[in-house]
């Protein structure tokens, strides 16, 4: 039972941001979330607010249709902690002028969460890249852009 549990918190941070449900979104998160998108954008890991968490994606997913898919869940638990592994593929879809109207990330995910007043919350996210397929630069499309 516990194991469905977790797979469904990991399951609504997906849903949520496809959705561009950022109010639902934020409460998928712990208050503060270690994060780490490294794979894709470079930099260093950062510990970021929730609500940080979900501005960045707002403005990444802004405009355009996101869809989300994860299998292939390793779940370990150990008390009220989680460690969740699993593989994903977002795809980002944007008509436009070119054409080219969407791009695909696949890589895997390393989660953890943490189970807070009888909730599991996703405390540390990290994606590793695999690769990208499609139109890298679909985001340049966005009306902010």
């Amino acid at each position: 039972m516990e194991r469905e549990l977790i797979i469904e918190a990991c399951n609504r941070m997906y849903i949520y941001t496809d959705a561009q449900d950022w109010e639902s979104l934020a409460k998928v998160f712990t208050d503060e979330v270690d994060f780490d998108m490294t794979s894709l954008a470079g930099g260093e890991p950062s510990r970021m607010k929730k609500e940080d968490v979900c501005a960045a994606w707002k403005q990444g997913v802004t405009g355009m249709q996101a869809h989300h898919l994860t299998g292939n869940h390793l779940v370990t638990i150990r008390g009220d902690k989680a460690d969740v592994f699993c593989y994903g593929t977002a795809t980002h879809y944007l008509e436009n002028a070119t054409g080219r109207n969407s791009r695909a990330f696949h890589g895997t995910y390393d989660l953890k969460l943490d189970k807070v007043d009888g909730a599991w919350l996703i405390s540390q996210f990290k994606y590793n890249s695999k690769f990208i397929d499609g139109y890298a630069e679909l985001h340049t499309h966005l009306p902010s852009a």
